[in-house]
């Protein structure tokens, strides 16, 4: 199944998607951190809670007491853990690069993945989602919708890897940031509709490319 075919199908259903949610691309690294377990609407309120309380900078999270971060972020859940999560991605941000996300960023595409996917809690979902969504770099995002949606088709063997999914989409796509964010945004609208643990088919934009029998996992 060629990955435009699916791309089209999706986008006709629901259009752009206008993703990643975030006002600036230090709030999407934020929220990237922040989403890992939880939905989206959770981490809303805690960037909404770090907005107003004028917390929206590497330094000024970075110098709050590790217990302090993780109150402002209890909406998110796992928040103790997230925060250290979270201050092992500021304190690589502060101390190496000064603060500056435009330096941390001015670096190729598997150096800047290399770099984030060394600091301990940020693992290859949130790091290509901070390289896409906030560096704007070209790496697309894998996720568990779309390792769901690949394997129910017959796409891609259930045992596929994570490296293996990303591997599938950048040999097939050209190399282009706005189509890597909306081709993902779109997996994760289809796979939310329909494609969760308990598959509904009905109404899916790619039920028709179900094999024979339905979906196979």
């Amino acid at each position: 199944m060629r990955l435009t075919e699916i791309y089209d199908r999706l986008y006709a259903a629901y259009g752009p998607q206008k993703w990643w949610p975030g006002e600036t691309p230090f709030e999407v690294l934020v929220g990237a951190v922040l989403v890992q377990n939880t939905a989206w609407r959770n981490v809303e309120r805690a960037l909404a809670i770090l907005r107003e309380q004028g917390l929206m900078t590497p330094r000024k999270l970075y110098a709050l007491a590790p217990e302090d971060l993780a109150e402002y972020i209890r909406s998110a859940g796992y928040f103790r853990l997230k925060a250290q999560r979270l201050r092992n991605l500021l304190k690589l941000i502060v101390e190496r690069y000064d603060g500056s996300l435009a330096a941390l960023f001015d670096q190729d595409v598997e150096s800047l993945r290399r770099e984030l996917l060394t600091v301990n809690g940020i693992g290859p979902e949130t790091a290509d989602s901070i390289v896409l969504y906030a560096a704007g770099l070209p790496s697309f995002v894998v996720d568990t919708y779309t390792h769901r949606i690949l394997s129910r088709h017959g796409w891609m063997e259930p045992e596929a890897d994570y490296h293996q999914l990303k591997e599938h989409f950048e040999s097939q796509l050209p190399v282009d940031v706005p189509l890597y964010n909306e081709f993902h945004a779109l997996l994760v609208r289809v796979g939310h509709h329909h494609c969760s643990k308990t598959p509904n088919c009905e109404g899916c934009p790619l039920a028709e490319l179900l094999p024979p029998g339905g979906p196979l996992m």
